[in-house]
């Protein structure tokens, strides 16, 4: 449905860029359906983790659909943007821990798509990278933005102004990506770390989301300020009591969150 699939494996969300006829390339439609996916991830408790994958075999995604985009006037792609910033913004504010499984193309939006997961799986046959300004736009899905802070500012600089491609050798030395795995396999090692997330406390793990996310950036000291009020969001949590009832029980914790 407009390019985006949900599928559901126990308390793991997967959502599917699922337009492989144009190498997945975001178009309109698959933004504000993208958008709409997410929100209704986000607000689903049971849903633990989640997995951002890709249909078809060459690509996860190459970004905005630049054959849609060419025939829109300056007034219809401004209109697009707040459609694409919620699409992006769906994907990045995840409540979840986000595993993308990445194969083939990833460039532009695609590789943003990437930026914004906290994992990154990808295969050997994997192409990172931002190559908007050779056809005079800016990466606009938070490329700058992503890339400054888990890359820092040479790579940043070296993947924007040059718009060149990297390999997955070359990916997981700029840590664009965090796993790399045989071709054809990104999808299942992502599922399965998806669902090794998921049998964690899901109070505990969007605690320490929301603690990594919220640190990125700001002082040590404003750091530990920021763990510790997710630690004291867990640490009188019915999860909390579980848990350790659990490891004393030696049995596996009934998380009833």
């Amino acid at each position: 449905m407009d390019g985006v699939t949900l599928r559901r494996d126990g308390h793991v969300a997967e959502i599917v860029l699922d337009r492989p006829e144009a190498l997945n390339a975001l178009s309109t439609a698959m933004a504000r359906r993208l958008a709409a996916v997410c929100a209704e991830v986000a607000a689903d408790a049971s849903a633990r983790a989640v997995v951002l994958s890709a249909a078809g075999e060459k690509a996860f995604c190459v970004g905005a659909d630049l054959k849609e985009r060419n025939a829109m006037s300056d007034e219809e792609i401004l209109a697009q943007r707040p459609v694409f910033r919620a699409a992006f913004g769906g994907v990045l504010n995840l409540p979840q821990p986000v595993v993308a499984a990445v194969h083939g193309y990833a460039l532009g939006g695609g590789c943003e798509f990437a930026l914004s997961a906290d994992l990154v799986v990808a295969d050997e046959s994997a192409v990172f990278g931002l190559p908007e300004v050779g056809v005079g736009l800016v990466p606009g899905g938070g490329g700058t933005q992503l890339a400054l802070r888990k890359l820092g500012p040479g790579k940043a600089a070296d993947l924007v102004f040059t718009g060149r491609r990297l390999g997955i050798e070359e990916a997981l030395e700029y840590g664009l990506a965090d796993r790399k795995v045989p071709a054809g396999t990104a999808r299942e090692e992502a599922l399965g770390i998806a669902q090794v997330i998921a049998q964690n406390s899901p109070t505990a793990v969007r605690a320490a989301k929301r603690a990594l996310r919220l640190g990125a950036g700001v002082s040590l000291e404003a750091g530990l300020d920021l763990e510790d009020n997710a630690w004291r969001t867990v640490a009188f949590s019915a999860d909390r009591r579980e848990g350790i009832a659990a490891f004393n029980d030696k049995r596996k914790p009934n998380w009833p969150s």
